[in-house]
């Protein structure tokens, strides 16, 4: 019976993830300044793989293998967000029509 409620609960946060995922792609394809797709996909994108994750780790309980999930998400959540970050700094700096897509703040 436990395996089932285990079983359940992890198929919920994996349906989650892959719901937060088609979000992210409906963005992706819904926005049409790349700063906008981006935030899109790196928020959802981190959401979705660290709710399918967990919901990998709720159905293999605790093992070492449930390690080795965890610390993949303890490394998405630190690096997408780092080179999402980097990137997006890129377009910033590099982009010359940037005020005609949105309004930019003076330093």
């Amino acid at each position: 019976m436990i395996e089932w409620i285990r079983f359940l609960i992890g198929a919920f946060f994996i349906i989650i993830g892959i719901i937060t995922a088609a979000v992210a792609t409906f963005g992706m394809y819904r926005f049409s300044y790349v700063l906008n797709r981006m935030h899109s996909a790196a928020m959802c994108d981190t959401l979705a793989l660290a709710s399918v994750m967990i919901g990998l780790i709720v159905i293999y309980g605790i093992s070492f293998a449930s390690l080795k999930l965890v610390l993949i998400i303890l490394f998405l959540w630190f690096a997408s967000p780092v080179s999402s970050h980097l990137v997006s700094r890129l377009e910033v700096t590099i982009y010359k029509n940037l005020e005609q897509e949105c309004e930019v703040p003076k330093e």
